[in-house]
């Protein structure tokens, strides 16, 4: 058995004790490796060049999340947060929340296959992708699949109308009914913030710190 990488820090040992257990990954799930440039595809981006991994990056984030939901006939918009841990090996993650969304503390794992939400409130659900899971959950919507590639910078697969920066940073980019921006602090690669809205009002926003 092999576990993602360990990435605490003396003062985020509460937060991420249950992260833990939930990051432990099935047999022969090897570490990822950036692919280099001489065996990636190229794309080109706004006249910019920029290198497509060929498979997702591993990496482990912490940050805040803040969720809005469009507002309906009956109600107006309504929104929620949670502070998160994420840690992600090639298509398999583990999240924990806590001050999730109005459901207590929660787990999100995802195998590359199905996904699997334990919180306090609904205790164990499960569904084929992650954001059926979180709106079968809260109710709120989030494009979780993308979220792995633009947290490490770059266009999903499906994504259309990707631009970059001078620094050959991806600023913006659209999947489906959601558009998303990206910002950056000072000259770093990858963003520290990310906000996704859809067309129909639903917003997510979320700010990233990456671990060493």
């Amino acid at each position: 058995m092999s576990t993602l990488r360990s990435f605490y820090k003396p003062n985020k040992l509460a937060l991420f004790a249950a992260m833990t257990a939930a990051m432990v990954i099935t047999s022969g799930c090897q570490s990822m490796k950036t692919a280099n440039a001489t065996n990636q595809p190229s794309t080109t981006i706004q006249g910019q060049n920029t290198e497509q991994p060929k498979k997702l990056e591993s990496f482990n984030i912490t940050g805040k999340i803040g969720v809005t939901a469009a507002a309906s006939d009956t109600t107006g918009a309504q929104g929620g947060s949670a502070f998160y841990a994420w840690g992600q090996q090639n298509d398999r993650f583990a999240i924990e929340l806590i001050g999730a969304l109005g459901i207590g503390k929660t787990n999100i794992e995802y195998n590359g296959q199905s996904a699997t939400l334990v919180s306090e409130k609904t205790g164990t659900l499960n569904a084929a992708d992650p954001e059926t899971l979180l709106k079968k959950a809260t109710g709120w919507q989030a494009p979780i699949s993308q979220m792995p590639y633009w947290i490490s910078g770059r266009p999903a697969p499906s994504d259309s109308a990707p631009q970059l920066d001078a620094q050959n940073r991806l600023i913006s980019s659209v999947n489906g009914e959601w558009r998303a921006s990206f910002s950056y602090k000072g000259n770093d690669k990858l963003p520290n913030k990310i906000s996704a809205v859809q067309s129909q009002g639903n917003k997510v926003v979320m700010t990233i710190d990456h671990q060493k």
